[in-house]
């Protein structure tokens, strides 16, 4: 066997931040970069029960909560998880509504939760990686940067702006060593999908519309992210992983 391979995906000694990873699709990222070996800090909005839940859940005792929706939340993160090795973006806000209907107080929720933190986040972050000449950055799209939902205008004008983002940072962070990517997801089981997925029809039409014929787990994006955020995805940057069972197509 190929030594190489021995330990492949180990995250032993490095620290990791996922914002958003109370539940669903971050509280899954969480667990798998902890038990990859890394440090791992889980954050919430605020401090409650769900997020000590999912700390246990992790496996960890690091907990950390900020308000993306306010300014100065990323020098709030850092002063209690200072530098970290992993970033990952994942926490975001979606608001259904038909595109006309958005007030601006809403429209300005979208972007300050789903992009201008995002910015200000890995602006934070970023020096810290470079003083070590390695770091790993993932942000969490949705396939809804492709697709045109008839509810979620400004989610998607989120999602593609910060993929966006993303492409133009990866070329002057890409020489310290540190990669930036994004993933996005598909129609996922998730707390913030369950009512709408309940309902059997609508359910039955998202199915319908998957060429692999079901609807992720928040698990789905785990493979990706490990990927991602080990030496072994060291040569991906300004990338995108698409997981949707072929949504977008």
């Amino acid at each position: 066997m190929d030594k190489r391979g021995e330990n492949m995906f180990d995250l032993k000694g490095k620290t990791a931040l996922v914002t958003g990873s109370s539940q669903g699709i971050g509280k899954e990222i969480a667990k798998t970069l902890r038990d990859a070996g890394a440090k791992v800090f889980v954050h919430g909005q605020n401090f409650s029960e769900k997020l000590d839940l999912a700390a246990k859940y992790v496996g960890t005792d690091s907990i950390v909560e900020a308000d993306l929706f306010e300014s100065g939340v990323a020098d709030k993160l850092f002063a209690q998880t200072g530098g970290v090795d992993i970033l990952v973006l994942n926490a975001s806000i979606q608001i259904k509504k038909p595109w006309g209907e958005f007030s601006e107080e809403e429209f300005d929720r979208h972007i300050n939760c789903n992009l201008k933190s995002s910015y200000f986040i890995i602006k934070k972050y970023i020096n810290y990686m470079k003083q070590k000449g390695w770091g790993r950055i993932v942000t969490i799209g949705s396939t809804n940067q492709y697709n045109n939902h008839p509810e979620l205008a400004i989610y998607g004008v989120t999602k593609a702006a910060q993929m966006k983002l993303v492409q133009n940072i990866a070329p002057y962070i890409a020489p310290y060593g540190i990669t930036i990517n994004n993933i996005a997801p598909g129609a996922i089981e998730t707390p913030r999908n369950d009512k709408a997925l309940a309902d059997k029809e609508f359910r039955d039409k998202v199915v319908a519309s998957i060429p692999a014929g079901y609807i992720g787990n928040a698990g789905d994006m785990n493979g990706a992210v490990l990927l991602l955020c080990s030496n072994e995805g060291r040569y991906i940057t300004g990338s995108e992983i698409i997981a949707d069972g072929g949504m977008h197509l």
